[in-house]
């Protein structure tokens, strides 16, 4: 009976101890340690964890989805000048996708928004073909221009106006590229616009 009684005492204590170890390990990740179990889900640990697009539990541990993956490319295949760029607005359109996961990317309006707040790697090469004039790309940020490339050597017939970033974006905030200087009435094929949410916030 005592060996008994020792050994229900022993096991015991083993859960305790390992009770005590787990939420200690949870307590100690933080917002740059995510844990991913089974490739179900994504813990992360944050002392003001956000409501938004995730469950929080007493311990402070945000359980947010791991299939909220976010992505974009889009390509211009056509040297062929839409008759949007006639107008003031001097969107840079695109007419093909090549990767769009979330279904977050606009093609008839060339226009991103974020799905969630976060932080996104976003970059632009914007060709232009047979023309001498110096162009200005402007990457726009609801409506504000957020980064600028620019292309204008007269000695090739061809070059691409090319930047890239790191933006914290909000829900629901836009992105898109204008043409602020030049003109590409040689056409833009092989230009591109990309992006992907590098972590959400």
């Amino acid at each position: 009976m005592s060996i008994a009684r020792g050994s229900g005492s022993l096991a015991m204590l083993a859960s305790t101890l390992l009770l005590g170890f787990g939420v200690a390990f949870a307590l100690g990740q933080n917002d740059t340690e995510p844990v991913v179990l089974e490739g179900k889900c994504l813990v992360v640990c944050d002392s003001n964890p956000s409501a938004e697009g995730g469950v929080t539990s007493s311990f402070g541990i945000s359980v947010r989805a791991a299939g909220a993956k976010v992505a974009f490319s889009a390509v211009r295949g056509t040297n062929h000048e839409p008759s949007e760029m006639s107008n003031k607005s001097m969107t840079i359109y695109f007419d093909q996708v090549l990767v769009n996961i979330g279904n977050h990317f606009d093609l008839k309006a060339s226009v991103f928004q974020a799905p969630r707040r976060g932080i996104y790697s976003v970059s632009f090469h914007v060709v232009k073909v047979y023309n001498r004039q110096t162009i200005q790309v402007n990457l726009m940020h609801n409506e504000y221009p957020i980064i600028s490339a620019f292309a204008g050597d007269q000695d090739v017939t061809r070059e691409a106006a090319s930047n890239g970033v790191l933006l914290h974006l909000e829900r629901e905030d836009r992105l898109y590229l204008k043409l602020e200087r030049g003109n590409l009435m040689g056409g833009w094929k092989y230009s591109t616009f990309s992006g992907f949410l590098v972590f959400p916030l």
